[in-house]
């Protein structure tokens, strides 16, 4: 009798611990880029769902995305951040490359999500048509430290031996995709850099804006053969693919050869199993949710979730049991 009161009053004071929900912090991007949008949906779904406490976060995206999911996380007060990501940054920051040198984040995938087209934005009458053409010019190559500005880089200094922003850019910014829109369109700006699902707002937004000027988007192409490309695929092997931005989605002249990267929602290696299958359970439950609400996230799909699978970064075990459920991961 004693050892029932006693388990009765363990279990009392214990039951509020054991039944708080995960909190789970969802890192996305900028406002105007798929990830915020994605991210946002994924929260909502999490919270109807009622498996954890969800909360979608604006963020610098990809770097500061996995630096939060590195250094923010607590297991011990059920506290993960996940977030969205691209794969090459995912895999410096597994394998403590760049700036997580020295300290390599314990980052699981939950699921691929849908492929990043790689930008670069400009006009028609910019006289902008290759790489090379941006010297001179005034270009952003988005938020500081980021993992686009860290591709930029990589292809402009393919393009011209010894690049420096500073020296071979006229004016060089470090803005958000919808500030650069805005500035573009505004005149203030010649080019920018981006990479995001189709279509990216944004830019839709900007290719409305500059029609109504009587003017046309470019988007400069990146073919598979050109040396920039080659030299960025090198630094990614079996992460950066090749693939065509269709003119029709920003209505440009020209179908757009460039840069792809299949995108991965990530969550931290102390994720409870438990709670990761019921995170992964319920978004692709609601995948009817999830693409009504972001037009990239048609590629979300069961068969896609697992296209990382074999790569150098894990998929967190909660994800694999599900995914072993309905037959995916073979």
């Amino acid at each position: 009798m004693r050892w029932s009161l006693l388990a009765y009053l363990v279990l009392g004071v214990l039951s509020p611990v054991l039944a708080q929900k995960s909190q789970v912090l969802i890192g996305t991007g900028g406002v105007g880029g798929v990830y915020f949008y994605y991210g946002t949906a994924v929260a909502e779904i999490l919270n109807k769902a009622g498996v954890v406490q969800a909360q979608a976060m604006q963020s610098g995206g990809s770097i500061e995305n996995l630096m939060l999911l590195r250094d923010r996380t607590d297991a011990s007060r059920g506290v993960y951040y996940c977030g969205t990501a691209l794969p090459d940054a995912a895999l410096m920051a597994h394998q403590g490359e760049e700036r997580f040198q020295g300290k390599p984040a314990p980052v699981r995938i939950l699921f691929t999500m849908y492929p990043n087209y790689f930008h670069v934005v400009t006009t028609e009458g910019s006289g902008i048509r290759v790489l090379q053409d941006l010297k001179g010019k005034r270009v952003s190559t988005e938020v500081p430290g980021g993992i686009i500005e860290y591709e930029a880089r990589i292809l402009m200094s393919a393009a011209i031996p010894g690049f420096d922003p500073r020296v071979h850019f006229a004016k060089w910014e470090r803005t958000r995709v919808a500030e650069s829109a805005q500035m573009l369109s505004e005149g203030n700006l010649d080019a920018f850099f981006w990479s995001g699902g189709l279509p990216t707002g944004s830019i839709v937004e900007l290719a409305g804006s500059l029609s109504r000027k009587g003017k046309r988007l470019y988007l400069v192409p990146l073919p598979k053969e050109s040396t920039s490309v080659q030299v960025l695929m090198r630094r990614f092997p079996g992460v950066v693919d090749t693939g065509v931005i269709p003119k029709s989605v920003y209505n440009t002249r020209y179908d757009t050869p460039t840069l792809t990267f299949w995108n991965v929602f990530v969550c931290p290696a102390s994720l409870l199993e438990d709670v990761a299958y019921g995170m992964v359970k319920a978004v692709f439950e609601n995948l009817s949710v999830l693409h009504a609400a972001v037009a990239p996230a048609r590629d979300t799909t069961l068969e896609n979730a697992v296209r990382s699978r074999g790569g150098r970064i894990p998929y967190h075990e909660g994800a694999i049991r599900f995914f072993r459920e309905k037959g995916v991961w073979r």
